[in-house]
């Protein structure tokens, strides 16, 4: 696969849809609410209207798609045969007009900016199995900035199209074959209800769920979705979720107002109770020297391609977030408010992210 000024455009794309990653910010009047929130009213679409899953071209990446965007490596990563395992990838918002509240499943922005992420994130499982993405009616980045019944309507139509694609995704798949799930933003929120959903179809299968950039209550979601967490490194059929921040970190913006909402068990959320699994260690709770991390992407000078650094940083869990160690490489303007950088949760732990998988799979069994 050719070498794409894709990084750069990564970050700064990143940025921009960073808000959408919490259906629970809210700005009150705020400018970028009114500027952002779709206008008028959801309605719903005409049946039958969704993508067709058992076509190519509703996915991204999908095994018979060549040169697809999950297949490409950094700089110096060895090609190796995939591993046994069938992936599954969700990807985050990248549906920045407020057109509407749901984007079309074909839109050319949005559709670059999909491969772009299928490409820096998806890859992390390239050698764990072949990677299957679908493209989605995504819900639209205005719509996660406020708390309405057209907000959660576009969200269902959203896991609709995603839980469509997964029904197909099965059918492909053996039926003793091992899955990964994967998704970021949106995309883990998605994630975490195929979970809950699909359990039936999951259980003694699922070697690990990666809901990466999405808060999971330990007592108010996780026993809904019927996985642990995942607590030892070999451990499979399990939930690994984290939320980058640098030191000191300060998460009002999030949590404030995700713990005033319900978890899928009916619960309160609770900022004491958010799972934190370190993907350096595979630990839940736990922490790891720089020198533990095999690889953080980084772009070339011209950001053409990107190369992994070795050893950068480290990282340990502290309350529910995932606090970054060490000196950290040049990351340019794209931390976020409160040290947030949810921007990098994938690019900062690409190599062990990618690590893990393998490893997990290498310990799973039917």
């Amino acid at each position: 696969m050719c070498a794409r000024r894709f990084l750069a455009a990564i970050f700064v794309m990143t940025l921009l849809v960073v808000a959408g990653a919490f259906a629970i910010y809210q700005f009150g009047g705020s400018v970028l609410l009114r500027e952002a929130t779709p206008k008028g009213h959801f309605e719903a679409p005409a049946p039958r209207s969704g993508p067709d899953y058992t076509k190519s071209d509703a996915w991204i990446a999908r095994p018979d798609i060549p040169h697809n965007a999950a297949g490409w490596l950094p700089d110096g990563v060895a090609r190796t045969a995939p591993g046994k395992a069938a992936v599954f990838y969700i990807h985050p918002t990248t549906y920045l007009r407020s057109d509407r509240w749901n984007a079309p499943i074909y839109e050319p922005e949005s559709g670059a900016r999909d491969q772009l992420f299928v490409q820096s994130q998806a890859s992390a499982f390239n050698g764990a199995g072949q990677v299957w993405a679908p493209r989605y009616r995504q819900t639209a980045f205005g719509a996660f900035l406020l708390k309405s019944s057209d907000a959660d309507k576009a969200l269902d139509l959203a896991y609709s199209d995603v839980s469509a694609a997964f029904d197909e995704f099965l059918k492909h798949v053996g039926g003793g074959q091992p899955i990964i799930l994967a998704g970021h933003s949106q995309g883990a929120l998605h994630l975490i209800r195929l979970l809950r959903d699909h359990k039936g179809e999951l259980k003694n299968r699922l070697v690990a769920a990666y809901a990466v950039g999405w808060p999971i209550d330990t007592s108010a979601d996780l026993p809904a979705l019927g996985f642990p967490a995942c607590t030892a490194p070999a451990e499979t059929g399990c939930v690994l979720s984290w939320m980058t921040f640098g030191d000191p970190p300060n998460p009002s913006l999030i949590l404030d107002n995700w713990q005033k909402t319900k978890g899928f068990g009916g619960e309160e959320h609770s900022k004491t109770n958010i799972l934190c699994v370190n993907p350096i260690s595979g630990i839940q709770g736990g922490a790891a020297p720089p020198s533990a991390n095999p690889g953080t992407l980084l772009p070339s000078t011209d950001f053409a391609t990107a190369s992994l650094a070795t050893s950068a940083i480290g990282a340990h869990c502290d309350k529910g977030l995932l606090i970054v160690d060490g000196d950290l490489p040049k990351l340019g303007p794209f931390v976020l408010p409160g040290n947030n950088y949810h921007v990098y949760d994938y690019a900062l732990f690409w190599g062990a992210i990618r690590r893990d998988s393998e490893r997990r799979l290498a310990a799973w069994r039917h």
